[in-house]
């Protein structure tokens, strides 16, 4: 995978930023001469009135749009299909995503199943199965955590079998991001809290992973710094603009590491609570985080070391060791600050089988993770996870 990676072509997005940047996007759409769009969201989004904000622009640029706001987290095969509908009935152009990481990904998938309109979203699942230029896609995230802006992953989840999984292919990398901090001033402050530690799995998985390079291992650290120093700050106070324009640049940042150099058991794991219980992404990983960087061991003593480093300069005397769990103490106290539980609960003791297999499946061989873990790893991991009391 790490060889492969260096032969893909990969887009970066062109990023549009700054307070009020969101007025700016009817220029840039007319400046590409796309004038009739599909705007990806949900309900949530719609009661926010930042949707209405948009539509203003867009109206004001005689910009024809068509809305479809069902998106769920997780988004299902059926709100894609959804989508794709209003997108070929409107005879759109583009694709403008507005929205947290599970709009962005069903933006993307409704890109992708355009432009393969014989192939099943079932048959995309995995490596480079799209392969065919997909319509422009605008990307605003109203969370600073997915990093979904950034990458070339979406993810599915398909009710029908209970499975979540990933679609990755370099097409799906959106054409344009857009970070306005005020769109995540208003930003609830738990939502803040998990969706920031999201932004850190990403960052801290695709460091300490087999697959990096010179340059995701920057931005992952890039991104673990930013993060540090300002996701208290945005939950404590939403409009600190710095704060939140500091965590929208790590999670694009952490999203431009992890698009690259993968990310590891942290995911598989979560993705399998998403499947089977619609445990939000973000608090899947923010809770699941340190069970798995303390199970890792002594495989990443030395890489986590290097991250402390740059959150809290340690003395040289102390060991790697010492460094590597200090960060992970550190990681927890956050999350305690942040009221993010210790544990998952309403989880049932027979789903766990299947769940494990599914997250082997998904995280071996795919995920390049610092070492390889057994059946029996998996279940000691998924009982320390998960309080069975409540």
């Amino acid at each position: 995978m790490k060889v492969g990676s260096k032969f893909i072509k990969w887009r970066t997005p062109i990023l549009i930023t700054g307070e009020n940047s969101l007025q700016q996007l009817p220029d840039v759409l007319l400046q590409t001469a796309q004038k009739r769009i599909l705007i990806v969201t949900d309900k949530g989004i719609r009661a926010t009135g930042i949707l209405d904000k948009l539509c203003t622009y867009l109206q004001s640029a005689s910009i024809h749009y068509v809305l479809y706001d069902k998106t769920v987290p997780n988004p299902t095969i059926e709100n894609i299909e959804g989508a794709l509908t209003m997108f070929q009935q409107q005879q759109c152009e583009a694709i403008i995503a507005l929205g947290g990481g599970s709009v962005i990904d069903c933006a993307k998938v409704v890109g992708a199943r355009y432009a393969c309109p014989d192939r099943p979203i079932s048959k995309m699942k995995g490596q480079l199965k799209v392969r065919v230029e997909t319509p422009p896609l605008y990307a605003i995230p109203t969370t600073a955590g997915s990093g979904s802006e950034a990458t070339l992953a979406a993810v599915v989840s398909d009710p029908s079998t209970l499975e979540k999984y990933a679609i990755n292919d370099p097409v799906l990398i959106p054409n344009y991001a857009l970070h306005d901090p005020k769109l995540i001033a208003n930003l609830p402050p738990f939502m803040t809290a998990t969706t920031g530690m999201d932004a850190l799995t990403h960052a801290i998985e695709a460091f300490i992973g087999k697959s990096n390079t010179k340059e995701t291992k920057a931005w992952s650290k890039q991104a673990v710094k930013l993060i540090f120093e300002s996701l208290e700050q945005s939950y404590v106070d939403g409009e600190n603009m710095k704060a939140r324009e500091n965590m929208q640049h790590a999670a694009y940042l952490a999203g431009m590491a992890f698009t690259r150099a993968y990310v590891g058991y942290v995911h598989a794991i979560a993705h399998t609570f998403g499947g089977f219980y619609h445990v939000p992404h973000g608090l899947a990983n923010a809770i699941i985080l340190p069970y798995v960087l303390e199970h890792y061991g002594e495989a990443v003593y030395d890489t986590l070391a290097e991250l402390a480093d740059v959150v809290h300069p340690v003395h040289q005397a102390d060991s790697n060791k010492a460094k590597a769990l200090g960060f992970i103490k550190e990681i927890k106290r956050m999350s305690r600050v942040m009221n993010i539980p210790e544990k998952l609960n309403k989880i049932e003791e027979e789903a766990i089988p299947i769940m494990i297999e599914r997250a082997l499946q998904e995280a071996n061989p795919l995920y390049p993770v610092p070492k390889i873990f057994t059946k029996q790893d998996m279940y000691q991991l998924y009982y320390q996870i998960v309080d069975f009391k409540t």
